[in-house]
């Protein structure tokens, strides 16, 4: 796989957040464009989407579209840092422990986990 794109209707301050959460840096931009890579191969991209409307997780009234699943070292201090730049914690968390699923600023899930 070369990369994964989100849809979103902000792609600078959604590839702000990504950046910070992981680390990753810019590869290119534009206004209707945003990469983000960590020279693995694979680069997280963030388009614009003019009338752009959220997921709505768990339910479906609005698709996930998608999801990413992220590794952390330490899920608690990652799910901090992630809170602090602006990502939501639903109540609903089916993971056990395992894993937590937040949104990131344009409400796309997302999930942490340490396996």
């Amino acid at each position: 796989m070369r990369g994964v794109t989100l849809d979103c209707a902000d792609p600078r301050t959604l590839a702000g957040f990504y950046g910070a959460l992981t680390g990753m840096r810019e590869l290119f931009s534009s206004d209707e464009f945003v990469a983000l890579t960590d020279g693995s191969g694979c680069d997280l991209g963030f388009q614009r989407v003019d009338g752009y409307r959220p997921p709505r997780w768990p339910g479906q009234e609005v698709p996930q579209q998608a999801h990413l699943d992220l590794r952390a070292d330490d899920l608690d201090a990652v799910e901090e840092l992630a809170l602090e730049l602006g990502a939501a914690k639903p109540d609903r968390q089916p993971g056990d422990g395992r894993w937590r699923v937040l949104l990131d600023p344009a409400g796309h899930p997302f999930c942490l986990t340490s396996s």
